[in-house]
C-alpha cells in the first residue's frame, strides 16, 4: 500500500492509501474525519477495488466476502463493540 493523499485541515484529517503493483486488488481507500459546526464528529471511509488481473477475477467474491469481514470489524471498533 502506498499513501496517495493526506488531508490535514482545521476541522478535517484524513487519509487515502492505494494498492501497489503485485496485490490481488487494483484500488484506493481513504479515511477522513471531519468536525462539524455544531461539534459532532463524522468518520467517512471510502474504498473501491477491482481484481488486478483476470487470475484474482477468479476468486474475487472470496477477496470481497474478506472486505466486508474487515469492514465489520471496523465499525464494530468503532462504536465500541
Amino acid at each position: 500500500m502506498r499513501v496517495v493523499y493526506v488531508i490535514d485541515e482545521p476541522t478535517r484529517k484524513g487519509f487515502a492509501y492505494g494498492t501497489l503493483e503485485g496485490h490481488p486488488e487494483s484500488g484506493e481507500e481513504s479515511w477522513v474525519i471531519d468536525q462539524t459546526d455544531d461539534g459532532s464528529v463524522w468518520l467517512t471511509v471510502r474504498a473501491f477495488s477491482r481484481p488486478a488481473n483476470w487470475k484474482w477475477r477468479l476468486v474475487s467474491p472470496f477477496l470481497r466476502a474478506q472486505q466486508n469481514k474487515f469492514t465489520q470489524r471496523y465499525l464494530r471498533v468503532l462504536v465500541g463493540d
